[in-house]
């Protein structure tokens, strides 16, 4: 009579398969999460650079006024931060005219300015907030201070100044 030998992988075989593969997965799975946060960070430096250019193209074409400096019903300067943080994003997303009265329609002879972001101000990745404004109405330079959780960009509508609002990281 012919032995019978069975083939396959014995229980030592498959543990130690299991044990290659978690250490192979210990060692890969931080690298992608370095190469998420990376990326997190990379959309937020190119979000940032999109608004400051917005900011700027803004304030060459309204008469060195910064966008959310002036209440875009009345041209008046903003009453109050709030006001402020409306005006700028109703700005920088809707039609203007030298003084900074929005349209929602383009008309070259009365609103000849905008949009500057057709889906609105952009995304703050880093932030639970989305792509909410917070603006400042004085002369002082973004601070460490200015940092909170419900907005998601922050604003000097006098300077033109705008930082990423996360938490220990102002957006340099």
């Amino acid at each position: 009579m012919k032995e019978h030998k069975s083939e396959g992988f014995t229980l030592v075989d498959l543990i130690i398969v299991i044990i290659i593969l978690g250490i192979l997965a210990a060692l890969a799975i931080p690298q992608f999460t370095t190469s998420t946060d990376d990326a997190q960070l990379a959309a937020l430096q190119s979000n940032l650079g999109v608004l400051r250019n917005a900011i700027q193209l803004y304030y060459h074409q309204h008469e060195s006024t910064y966008p959310g400096r002036t209440d875009p019903a009345t041209g008046n300067d903003t009453a109050d931060a709030a006001a402020a943080a409306t005006a700028f994003a109703q700005q920088l997303t809707q039609y203007t005219n030298a003084a900074g009265a929005i349209s929602t329609t383009l008309n070259r002879a009365t609103h000849p300015f905008g949009l500057y972001f057709l889906n609105g101000v952009p995304e703050n990745v880093l932030s639970p907030s989305g792509n909410t404004v917070k603006a400042l109405v004085d002369t002082d330079p973004i601070a460490a201070g200015d940092i909170d959780d419900l907005t998601a960009w922050v604003v000097n509508v006098n300077t033109g100044e705008i930082r990423a609002n996360v938490t220990g990281y102002l957006g340099e």
